[in-house]
């Protein structure tokens, strides 16, 4: 696992995976709009969206990584985690670490080490 070839494939792991979340948010959007979904319907879609992308990322980052693939896929799912939790505290600036943080941290980096491990 070198350094610089390692942070190039998570970068794209990354890139790749919020492609696909805008695609599959506007998607729900979409269903929301056009069924009327209630708040857990919608909060269930929104947990899955974020396990396929950390598997998708984990799974492209782990390509690219010759060993520790589940090692690559984990800093892939953390580092989709750290973004999503920015951006959610810039956007709303009185966001609080509350249980459902844990939560989606502990599905974010499962999911990126799960696909680091298929690839």
């Amino acid at each position: 696992m070198n350094g610089a070839g390692t942070g190039i494939s998570v970068l794209k792991g990354l890139l790749l995976s919020y492609i696909l979340t805008a695609g599959l948010l506007l998607l729900l959007a979409l269903a929301l709009f056009k069924m009327d979904l209630t708040e857990k319907p919608v909060a269930i879609a929104i947990i899955v969206i974020y396990v396929m992308a950390t598997l998708f990322a984990g799974f492209i980052t782990g390509k690219k990584c010759k060993s520790r693939r589940f090692l690559c896929g984990l800093l892939t799912g953390v580092a989709y985690f750290a973004v999503l939790a920015v951006i959610s505290v810039v956007v709303k600036q009185d966001a609080a670490l509350g249980s459902s943080f844990f939560t989606t941290l502990a599905l974010c980096a499962g999911g990126g080490m799960l696909g680091g491990m298929l690839s």
